[in-house]
């Protein structure tokens, strides 16, 4: 006799709760599904875990150990070859990593508080009000997130040309402040967890729309904006397409467009004949300048990032 759980599911239900050994009639399976479990979450973890390791461990060998085969693809060098691997890279244009690193952080900082005042206020609107001309916003906004990012360069390269911000900083952070994606996670997080019943209530006791929207809207997406706010960073932190068709000055280049400028730079002329000692351990070294402060700004706010994605999935 079937009992009522095993009723509600659905095939497909029973076959994933079978591999996991979570179904009520395959107790004596649990210890084959835990097996299979772990070893598939063993595989994803080594295959994404992996190009992070070899970034750690390969500042610390020299240039040569990249290509010995006697030595292990794991074998790790010295820890003073952060140091000779940052100096090599810091002799480039006297400091200009410097000025990279400090761009990198004006751009995505401006462009992240820009999309947060364009997409939160946007989104809330499409979510509570009715208006003509929404539905054209609406399908601007969808063709905007999945058109690549190239088919873009052009029009807006013509657009700052136009407004004379070619080679200047706001090329590259007014067009990565409209982030089509924001608007639209904030459509979809206050059409599903806003209450109307509050909104109405508040309409009861006189408040108009701009404070409907900083006193319920804004306090209630603080979630929605840690969320937004992360993946803007993330996009424009790691912007390499649109500065490199926007600026001209190297003393304008954000991380992404100077660290590869500089591998290209050496790339091109054998070892004897290269300016700086520029191979595979300063290589390593950028990828990690690259990754280290996503990485940490998602370490600390991940529990946020998770419920803001999550928001909206289930409408209560």
């Amino acid at each position: 006799m079937q009992t009522t759980e095993s009723k509600e599911k659905t095939p497909l239900q029973r076959l994933v709760f079978a591999i996991f050994g979570r179904h009520p009639r395959l107790n004596g399976m649990t210890g084959i599904g835990e097996v299979i479990r772990w070893a598939i979450l063993l595989i994803f973890a080594v295959f994404f875990i992996m190009p992070l390791v070899f970034l750690l461990i390969g500042p610390t060998k020299p240039y040569t150990a990249w290509y010995d085969r006697s030595l292990s693809p794991l074998h790790i060098g010295s820890l003073s070859g952060y140091v000779t691997a940052w100096n090599n890279i810091a002799m480039f244009g006297e400091g200009l990593i410097g000025k990279w690193l400090v761009n990198s952080l004006w751009y995505s900082a401006s462009s992240v508080l820009l999309s947060i005042a364009i997409a939160i206020p946007s989104g809330y609107v499409l979510a509570t009000m009715r208006f003509r001309g929404r539905q054209v916003i609406m399908w601007l906004t969808l063709i905007s997130m999945i058109l690549p990012t190239s088919t873009l360069v052009l029009p807006l390269f013509l657009e700052m040309s136009a407004a004379h911000l070619v080679d200047t900083p706001w090329s590259v952070i007014l067009p990565s402040a409209f982030y089509p994606f924001g608007v639209y996670l904030a459509y979809v997080y206050y059409s599903t967890s806003l209450p109307k019943d509050l909104l109405m209530a508040a309409k009861v006791d006189g408040c108009n729309d701009w404070q409907l929207f900083w006193y319920i809207g804004l306090p209630m997406g603080r979630v929605l904006i840690a969320t937004l706010g992360f993946l803007t960073f993330n996009s424009a932190w790691n912007n390499y397409v649109l500065p490199f068709y926007m600026l001209n000055h190297k003393e304008l280049y954000n991380l992404p467009l100077g660290i590869a400028s500089l591998m290209n730079a050496q790339a091109g002329s054998p070892g004897f004949l290269r300016e700086l000692p520029i191979n595979e351990p300063e290589k390593a070294l950028g990828g990690l300048i690259m990754i280290i402060p996503v990485a940490l700004i998602f370490v600390f706010a991940q529990k946020y990032i998770v419920s803001g994605l999550a928001a909206g999935a289930v409408k209560e």
